[in-house]
């Protein structure tokens, strides 16, 4: 059995794809995009190695998702295990997006990309970032909706950031926030 290699779960976020879905980060990344949100992810050390599996059956536990967002890290430097992972909690009735810093052209065939409903392709460009449409950090990063699950209308869904405070005192933050959302939150308008 494939191992995944994973930096990061987080069961519950509405800040990370369309509705409210499980967030997944891998550990690895062969891209590396200059100026990344998590080069923390570039290195396959130090993630935590799950059978896929076990992912499926922590997913699959989660109520009132609709899905799973798989980041990275580069999820498709692990394209077998996610694979098996995807299309089994699609078969379960949620949708997978998938993040990618390649683009869809270069893709080889592959499981997990059968089983992704929407992809989000292309390299993270530090020097041209996306104001508009939610969840993207570079104006050169496409939608690609693979499925009919989803279609244009998710782009009115605004960016968000969320931060969790675990009973330890530890923060996490994940999503995405704009200049504006930031403002927002130093004014106190709390969305």
């Amino acid at each position: 059995m494939e191992l995944l290699n994973l930096h990061r779960i987080v069961d519950v976020t509405a800040a990370e794809g369309p509705g409210v879905r499980c967030a997944v980060w891998t550990q690895g990344c062969s891209v590396r995009c200059p100026g990344c949100f998590n080069p923390q992810t570039w290195t396959t050390r130090g993630g935590t190695l799950m059978p896929w599996p076990d992912l499926v059956s922590h997913v699959l536990a989660i109520p009132g998702i609709e899905g799973v967002t798989l980041l990275g890290g580069e999820p498709f430097d692990q394209p077998e295990p996610l694979g098996h992972f995807a299309a089994a909690v699609r078969s379960a009735g949620l949708s997978v997006m998938t993040f990618t810093g390649h683009v869809l052209e270069d893709l080889p065939p592959s499981k997990l990309l059968e089983s992704t409903d929407l992809l989000v392709d292309g390299p993270f460009l530090a020097d041209r970032p996306e104001t508009a449409r939610p969840w993207v950090g570079s104006v050169n990063q496409r939608f690609h909706f693979l499925t009919d699950r989803y279609d244009e209308s998710i782009f009115t869904t605004p960016n968000r950031l969320e931060l969790t405070i675990g009973v330890d005192g530890g923060i996490e933050v994940n999503g995405f926030a704009t200049t504006e959302v930031l403002e927002a939150l130093l004014e106190g308008d709390h969305r």
